[in-house]
């Protein structure tokens, strides 16, 4: 029994997710109406991650600041522009693949009330108002941008502070880790009912008939996670990327995959970033910093839907405006976060560049939605897993060395 206890308080977390994910497919076939009812352990898992999410980053950002020592390297800048290469170059692969396999959908019509944002300073216009966001509207909103301008507002107030006061801070961000790490244990047990719920109700049925536009997808998904993003951590770190790479992909990206939000998955990266030995100073910020522009998967996915409808009614694109797609859709996903709905209601601003009207593109976002169990799962596990490891290169290649921890993996 000590055994056992013991597998489960401290033992490999993937494996137990492993576990988890085969008893859920296992209680699906055996028992679907009872794997409806597991879907509770997912929604409690989901919904704690999200609670403790941004109360974790608030603190954990203004602790990181207030105690931050001069002379103590942090990589802000150049993980920077690792998120905005690699979403730029996800876009750019995403634009390669849709000619490269050209889509053709049969538009839906679409029922319930979305509102696109109508063009790019719209976009732009919300992410600047989260930045101003009431504080506490933020918190419970999980509005990330708003959490982290108020956070390292506190952070650089109270490096002003008396000692006392920094060592308090320091101790609360201490026991809101606690809780997070307390939280990621219950992984197993979330990721079975979520899994039994969503095979149970919606199976994978409806996706069948958009298997090739899915085919792409998630191609240019895999593509970016297992070459490209091992390019550039490579040009970033001079060494072999895919010890790095793999390990994000299974200790980040299989929980993504399966909560299916950047913003419940913040607290898992954290965690894996302590485990890698990376600063936290610079993690806290990047983290979730990541989670609100670092977004190659929205890239990919606003690109090649959006492709797929020009393909559809016949439009002809040249390379000039491919280009200034994959430059829209970069844009447009670094402000995915800011606008309700995510990357999906992004598709017709990306269409607009093409004439398309917005009674077609809504269409083409009612398709985005029904394969959404696979796209957005594929989409989070990308962009999550990403932020760990853009965060971990710019720290490796700012200490020129492999952080120890980082080399057991």
């Amino acid at each position: 029994m000590s055994r056992l206890v013991r597998y489960i308080t401290h033992g490999s977390l993937v494996s137990q997710i492993l576990i988890g994910l085969a008893a859920g497919i296992l209680l699906t076939l055996a028992a679907p109406e009872a794997a409806k009812s597991a879907g509770l352990l997912g929604s409690l898992f989901i919904s704690a991650l999200k609670a403790v999410a941004p109360i974790l980053v608030f603190v954990l950002v203004a602790a990181s600041i207030a105690n931050h020592k001069k002379g103590q390297p942090t990589h802000i800048r150049p993980i920077l522009v690792l998120y905005l290469l690699g979403t730029f170059a996800a876009a750019l692969v995403a634009v390669m693949m849709s000619f490269a396999f050209p889509t053709n959908l049969t538009l839906v019509a679409h029922s319930g009330e979305l509102s696109p944002p109508g063009g790019i300073t719209e976009v732009i216009r919300t992410l600047l108002l989260n930045v101003v966001d009431n504080p506490v509207n933020a918190l419970m909103k999980a509005n990330f941008v708003g959490i982290l301008a108020w956070a390292i507002a506190l952070g650089i107030a109270l490096r002003h502070a008396s000692d006392s006061t920094k060592l308090v801070v320091h101790d609360l961000s201490y026991g809101i880790t606690f809780i997070v790490h307390v939280i990621i244990r219950f992984a197993p047990l979330g990721i079975f009912g979520l899994v039994a719920s969503t095979l149970a109700e919606s199976g994978f049925g409806a996706l069948l008939g958009y298997a090739k536009l899915l085919a792409v997808l998630l191609g240019s998904m895999l593509i970016v996670a297992l070459v490209l993003n091992p390019l550039i951590v490579f040009w970033k770190i001079r060494r072999n990327p895919f010890p790095l790479v793999f390990t994000c992909l299974k200790e980040s990206g299989i929980t993504a995959f399966f909560t299916r939000s950047s913003a419940a998955n913040i607290p898992v990266n954290m965690e894996l970033c302590k485990k890698l030995g990376l600063h936290e100073d610079t993690y806290a910020v990047s983290i979730p910093l990541g989670a609100t522009i670092n977004m190659g998967g929205a890239a990919i996915t606003i690109t090649i839907l959006a492709l797929a409808a020009v393909h559809t009614l016949g439009i002809p694109v040249d390379v000039p405006t491919a280009l200034l797609l994959s430059l829209v859709a970069a844009i447009c996903a670094c402000g995915a976060s800011g606008v309700a709905g995510g990357s999906l209601l992004l598709i017709p601003l990306a269409c607009s560049l093409f004439g398309i009207s917005n009674d077609i593109a809504m269409q083409v976002v009612a398709v985005g939605f029904i394969i959404g169990v696979l796209q957005d799962s594929a989409e989070t596990a990308l962009n999550s897993s990403t932020d760990v490891l853009f965060t971990a290169a710019a720290c490796m290649a700012g200490e020129d060395k492999l952080p120890a921890h980082a080399a057991q993996h």
